[in-house]
């Protein structure tokens, strides 16, 4: 993601900042040689048919409910969006923040900046070099770019691009380059009251896909990716501490379940990019629809809606 790109970005998920006290010159030099110090984490994962069948039994895609359950098999190629639940680090559980986050995996910056969220990604695929179920992979993340915004008010905030790179182990080339950007601000950022609006979505769709984010669903999720984050399985951190009605769907699902949806009623579909962004929060419990509206035989236009018809995410891929 461009350097110009990120000065695009909003604060997602229908957050407001309450006042900030000013940054002390202390914050202001860690924040900085943060922002200087190299960054690198790689990671080893292998796309083990079990894992893959416990992802499986967690998405109501493939659970089984609404067509014929189909096991992963060796050797067939690993589908869009399912990298999604490997490649984390095994932090200890007290080097974690209080909220359960690992900044190690998210390259997070130092205090103050300790609340992150989830705000918008890209995924490609080189469908020439596809990873398989059974392939053993490297995950290799570094800093993208980091934007500060808001410094010269009260209400600081840290945007942080992550590049990564996934490839089969050996391989010269990855089969998958993705762009992840999380925002981070300081603890007294509050929910705003109203939804953002989200303005420029078609009209209708062409195909649907309902479900429920149980907090099942959510718990799974959360194990399959060994995320602790407080905010999508305690009901009181997410209401007391962080202000929601619930707890939150996770980012990365609502964005799995957007690709899922597509492929779910165009199964021969070779998807070779994807964009995303975090709108307004998700809630546990509260029915979501994701739509899909083919603008050509290769683009189309994704956005899921709670049922209430706020707009959670929206997304376009590319065939």
């Amino acid at each position: 993601m461009s350097f110009a790109r990120l000065q695009r970005l909003h604060l997602p998920r229908g957050l407001h900042l309450r006042s900030n006290s000013v940054l002390s010159a202390k914050q202001l030099t860690a924040l900085d040689e943060y922002i200087a110090a190299p960054k690198k984490l790689v990671l080893q994962d292998t796309f083990s048919t079990e894992r893959l069948s416990d992802l499986f039994i967690t998405l109501p895609t493939r659970d089984g409910t609404q067509k014929p359950y189909q096991p992963p098999e060796v050797g067939q190629t690993l589908g869009n969006g399912w990298h999604l639940a490997f490649f984390h680090p095994r932090t200890p559980d007290s080097l974690l923040a209080p909220d359960g986050t690992d900044g190690a995996v998210e390259f997070g910056p130092p205090s103050p900046f300790t609340r992150r969220m989830w705000a918008s990604g890209k995924i490609s695929w080189d469908r020439k070099n596809v990873l398989r179920v059974g392939d053993t992979a490297v995950s290799t993340s570094h800093f993208g770019s980091v934007q500060k915004k808001g410094f010269d008010s009260s209400n600081p905030m840290v945007f942080v691009t992550q590049k990564i790179e996934i490839g089969k182990k050996g391989a010269t080339e990855p089969s998958i380059t993705e762009e992840r950007s999380h925002v981070y601000v300081g603890e007294s950022v509050s929910p705003s009251v109203n939804p953002k609006e989200v303005k420029g979505l078609p009209q209708s769709a062409d195909r649907s896909f309902s479900f429920m984010p149980t907090l099942t669903m959510l718990f799974r999720y959360s194990a399959l990716m060994f995320n602790a984050h407080l905010i999508h399985l305690d009901k009181d951190w997410a209401q007391q501490r962080r202000g929601y009605p619930e707890r939150l769907v996770h980012g990365p699902l609502t964005a799995l379940m957007l690709l899922e949806t597509a492929k779910f009623h165009r199964p021969e579909v070779e998807i070779t990019e994807f964009e995303y962004r975090a709108r307004n929060p998700l809630i546990v419990n509260e029915r979501l629809t994701v739509n899909v509206k083919w603008v050509d035989e290769k683009t189309a236009t994704l956005w899921c809606i709670n049922e209430k018809g706020v707009v959670g995410m929206t997304g376009k891929l590319t065939t």
